[in-house]
């Protein structure tokens, strides 16, 4: 446990009239300045109804008074909570009387930072505080609950801990390199340990990034020529109408830009110029725009249409050259739209190894299809349990650890070359849960909690 010298207050309830609120203490002086308010220190974890009292003596507010006595506390010191009626006259007389008895006013996430410093939660199971605080959904709040409650730190320190019994042994045979001639890597089957690391390293990432997916959202573009339907495409997923629909190309010069949830999966969709070739010089504005969003896709929709003949509308040049920029990591569904011109049905199929689906904005068939194909190859989210709601560093973290263990594994490296790809992996398991951590990431954390949490 780490002391801190001073005692901080704040309020931990939101800005705004309620019929209660919260202040919260922490620190070795929340004694005294229980003391100050209500007379007495108040029994540990029974609430109790009391008056709180100015300096002179004179009631503040009557509400419940609950004391928690460190290191049996959320942040592992001594703290106080003032349950008190919610308006803000209210909840600042309290605080400036908590100042005034010693205490001074927390910075945001200094009650949670205590507790990570006093080893009362991890940084993954902080971080968790935070998301379930500004989940979207209840699958995301569900997954930041999950790593709140420790399941993602448990699952990670798993890992690291078939790291470390690696490293043990590969240590050892820089220790003992002649001892009785064993080869402790090759008695040990070194190579079958290394592979199972890989293998449950693998199954957390897989996780992790359906967690960030719910926690980031999915940044879904489309893209295709003028008047295919994109904007009435977009239209149609967001229930509103939100991008100008008219029969002249070229009428979405810009980038349009709407949030939808699909079964608690945020998605951000990005209705885009068409691409073309055009001297107009707004228009290539926007087709650059159009290149700009592509590049940062998870998921490309190329939109193209049907004539009333049933003929698929041809892919100019422009829209081939664009979707060079798209990220090899990002997912492409073909989506031919219009079908309601040819007097088809929505439908589904592969086609050159993507996805195509058929289907009609002005009508909504096969719209259900999208939005299916949307989760299923968008981030492959699964909303059952076993999906934490992992953050963009914690990603980097997993794949730096890949990045070294596959380093390991790719040859016959010298002992002591395997030796220290094995230990930058652990590292970077540790960075997760806090194990090994700059105080700069920390104050980067903490920094974006609000006041009082």
């Amino acid at each position: 446990m780490r002391a801190n010298a001073d005692t901080i207050a704040a309020i931990a309830t939101a800005p705004g009239r309620a019929g209660v609120g919260i202040v919260r203490v922490s620190g070795p002086n929340a004694a005294r300045i229980a003391e100050g308010l209500v007379g007495a220190v108040p029994a540990p974890r029974l609430a109790s109804v009391r008056t709180f009292r100015d300096a002179a003596g004179g009631a503040l507010d009557i509400g419940m008074v609950l004391w928690f006595q460190g290191p049996k506390s959320f942040t592992g010191e001594d703290v106080l909570e003032l349950h008190g009626h919610g308006g803000p006259v209210v909840l600042g007389a309290l605080l400036r009387r908590c100042l005034q008895l010693g205490a001074r006013l927390a910075e945001p996430g200094e009650f949670t930072r205590r507790a990570f410093l006093n080893d009362r939660i991890d940084l993954a199971q902080a971080e968790g505080i935070a998301d379930l605080i500004d989940a979207a959904s209840e699958q995301a709040a569900r997954g930041a609950l999950r790593s709140l409650s420790g399941e993602f730190s448990a699952t990670v320190e798993r890992v690291a801990e078939g790291l470390l019994d690696l490293r043990i042994l590969v240590e050892a045979t820089l220790d003992f390199p002649d001892e009785d001639g064993v080869d402790f890597l090759a008695e040990s089957d070194a190579q079958q340990r290394l592979a199972r690391v890989r293998e449950s390293l693998a199954a957390v990432f897989r996780a992790a990034r359906q967690g960030s997916a719910l926690r980031e959202g999915l940044v879904v573009v489309l893209a295709g020529a003028p008047n295919v339907g994109k904007s009435s495409l977009l239209n149609r997923l967001a229930g509103d109408e939100v991008a100008i629909v008219t029969e002249h190309p070229g009428t979405t010069r810009d980038t349009v830009r709407q949030t939808i949830l699909v079964d608690g999966l945020p998605v951000h969709l990005i209705d885009t110029a068409g691409l073309r070739d055009s001297d107009d010089p707004v228009e290539r504005i926007g087709m650059q725009r159009t290149r700009d969003a592509l590049a940062k896709a998870d998921l490309v929709l190329t939109v193209q249409s049907l004539d009333q003949a049933g003929r698929a509308t041809t892919v100019p040049p422009a829209v081939d050259a664009a979707l060079a920029s798209v990220p090899a990591s990002a997912a492409r569904i073909d989506v031919v739209n219009k079908i309601d011109l040819a007097g088809e049905a929505s439908s589904e199929s592969m086609d050159g190894g993507r996805w195509q689906i058929r289907l009609s904005a002005r009508s909504g068939d096969g719209i259900d299809r999208l939005r299916a194909a949307l989760l299923r190859l968008g981030g492959q989210v699964e909303t059952g349990e076993g999906v934490f709601l992992a953050r963009t560093r914690h990603l980097a973290a997993l794949e730096t650890a890949q990045h070294h263990l596959d380093r390991a594994a790719g040859g016959r490296l010298p002992a002591d070359l395997l030796a220290e790809e094995l230990r930058l992996a652990h590292d970077a398991l540790g960075s997760i849960t806090g194990k090994v951590t700059a105080d700069d990431l920390l104050g980067e954390i903490f920094g974006r909690f609000c006041i009082g949490k």
